[in-house]
């Protein structure tokens, strides 16, 4: 019986307990190619064989970067781990000087990209890397292939060095190096043992209703990120069949194509679903949409487990079989289960897609343990909206003076690479992590996150501001599509907000307002304005006094990732978004410049 301790055991034991047809799945040239148990594991020796006659040695580092989740990045994965390489995933959307300091950090001997774009962002900065050689997946001109290091692995004659690298693999040996997406100065180089992951998978397995080969997977977020990639582990260890999303523009087509059980996502993506579907039942008019909204403001009510009563629970049916089977629909009809993370799910969207009978069980974690903390479990009333679960097994959690989360474990990272002091300022000498979020568990063992330690800050007045907090209650508005809070060291709070700017469209189509074409046009207008500042008139009574959002800009550009409003992870960059609405903030506060 195969016994998992480290990460390249996982494809072993799947053979051996529930062996796949379709283990990985990938869209190439419009049709599905699934690749087999045995298939990932013959071609992952394979990779192995290569990568050694590549001269690929024990603690060597290799970057792997890519647009979309494939299966050609789990062959590269496990055959680098099989020889005591170690995996080093880089976010396809960083900027150049990012490849470039990641790379010669890391010391990375050889890059793996995806495709052109990222090809041409490596050789921007490949001379000034220590990079042997850039091999790509996709076939590209004057770029090295992977298939090539596979066709060196056709002869399997030193198979047993592979063997025997496999067995000098110890679970407390690194296995990868994830840099972090910080919202501040350089990346961290987070290291990560076969023994953090492995322990992670298989404490967060209790907490998943699978049956060993009977559910399909959908994957879509970036499996640089340890979230989704110990996700995919545990889909392996579950057999769960994955296909690999072709991009986040095509999900809804491929959720239609697949129609998976279970899928990850973050609330971000959520909430584009949700206001997608409210959208549609907006616009469909008469007995149909009064029907749609009798559905929502249900929806919005729910409480898990019948504690609403028979009433409630005999309308719910009603609701489920004439609206929110629609909405299941819209995700393939099939699905079971959406796991959360990376960031806070607003209440209001775990109770409507819950009623909805599409539970999305939320759970918290970082890179640095692995990454689950804790995770609902809806099974066993371990599911409580407004909260990210219970500690999974194996993880302690306890709340210090000051309100910040402090957790230990086997899953907890051996340290941040090359950088000893960072590591003794987040790991106490009592061996706990400093998770950097103030939060409290309540009687019943539930966590609750209330703010990032970091970004809470004092006005001139004295008064503590928990800005995700009242982000979070002000993102309930179909108005707002991303806010910030503002005002550290200024007399009151304020806020930069970017609007729906589909929303307020539509909005002002059905109001007859003529608001222009450009979304500068759009944000100026005086009805526009207004209508913002009741929306925040009507969250804002939810906060004492010092709280309130007196004023606000709106501000006219889609925040994103390439824009640098937002992390990889869909963090907000605070201060770089200060810098790029200096004016905007300027005017909040009254300054001349």
């Amino acid at each position: 019986m195969t016994t998992v301790k480290r990460l390249f055991d996982f494809p072993y034991f799947q053979l051996e307990n529930a062996p796949l047809e379709k283990a990985l799945v990938t869209k190439r040239d419009g049709a599905w190619k699934a690749t087999s148990t045995k298939e990932y594991i013959d071609q992952a020796n394979k990779m192995s064989r290569g990568l050694l006659r590549l001269g690929i040695q024990p603690n060597d580092k290799v970057a792997v970067i890519s647009s979309t989740n494939r299966t050609e990045w789990h062959i590269l994965d496990i055959g680098l781990l099989q020889v005591g390489a170690q995996n080093v995933p880089i976010y396809p959307t960083i900027s150049e000087q990012d490849y470039e300091y990641i790379l010669n950090h890391s010391e990375a001997k050889y890059c793996f990209v995806s495709d052109q774009e990222l090809l041409d962002k490596i050789n921007t900065i490949r001379e000034k890397t220590g990079l042997i050689e850039v091999y790509s997946f996709e076939e590209l001109p004057g770029c090295k292939n992977w298939n090539e290091i596979l066709s060196s692995g056709q002869d399997n004659s030193n198979q047993a060095e592979v063997e025997a690298r496999m067995a000098a693999v110890k679970e407390d040996d690194m296995a990868t190096l994830i840099y972090t997406s910080g919202t501040t100065g350089k990346p961290k180089g987070v290291m990560l043992s076969h023994k953090n992951v492995v322990s992670n998978v298989l404490s967060s397995s209790d907490r998943v209703p699978f049956e060993f080969g009977e559910f399909t997977a959908l994957s879509f977020l970036p499996v640089c990120h340890i979230f989704e990639r110990m996700i995919l582990y545990l889909y392996q260890y579950y057999s769960v069949s994955v296909h690999f999303a072709e991009s986040i523009d095509q999900l809804s087509d491929n959720l239609k194509e697949v129609r998976p059980h279970v899928i990850s996502a973050v609330p971000r993506v959520l909430e584009k679903v949700y206001d997608k579907i409210v959208a549609k039942g907006s616009s469909v008019g008469g007995i149909k949409q009064k029907l749609f909204f009798w559905a929502l403001e249900l929806g919005h009510k729910f409480e898990p487990y019948g504690a609403n009563g028979w009433w409630y629970e005999t309308q719910l049916n009603l609701a489920r079989k004439l609206v929110f089977s629609k909405w299941k629909e819209g995700l393939g009809g099939r699905i079971e289960l959406v796991v959360s993370g990376s960031a806070a799910l607003q209440p209001r969207l775990a109770r409507v897609f819950a009623a909805a009978g599409i539970p999305v069980m939320e759970g918290y974690g970082l890179t640095e343990t692995s990454p689950v903390i804790a995770v609902n479990d809806q099974r066993n009333n371990n599911f409580k909206i407004g909260t990210v679960g219970k500690p999974i097994p194996g993880v302690e959690v306890k709340i210090d003076h000051d309100g910040e989360i402090l957790t230990k474990g086997d899953s907890l990272m051996k340290g941040y690479y090359k950088d000893e002091e960072r590591t003794r300022e987040a790991i106490d000498e009592q061996g706990y992590f400093h998770t950097g979020d103030i939060g409290e568990l309540d009687s019943e063992g539930f966590l609750k996150i209330t703010d990032r330690k970091k970004e809470m800050f004092k006005t001139s007045g004295g008064k503590y501001i928990a800005p995700q907090i009242i982000e979070n209650k002000m993102k309930q508005s179909r108005f707002i599509d991303e806010i910030m809070v503002v005002g550290e060291g200024e007399k009151m709070p304020a806020a930069l907000i970017q609007p729906s700017f589909d929303f307020l469209r539509e909005w002002a189509r059905r109001k007859n307002i003529a608001v222009g074409e450009t979304n500068q046009e759009l944000i100026e207008h005086p009805e526009v304005i207004d209508r913002i500042r009741q929306e925040l008139e009507h969250f804002n009574e939810s906060f004492g006094k010092w709280e309130k959002i007196k004023k606000f800009e709106l501000t006219p550009d889609v925040w994103s990732i390439e824009g640098g409003h937002l992390t990889p992870t869909l963090k907000l960059k605070r201060r770089n978004v200060i810098e790029i609405y200096q004016k905007q903030y300027n005017k909040l506060y009254e300054r001349t410049k």
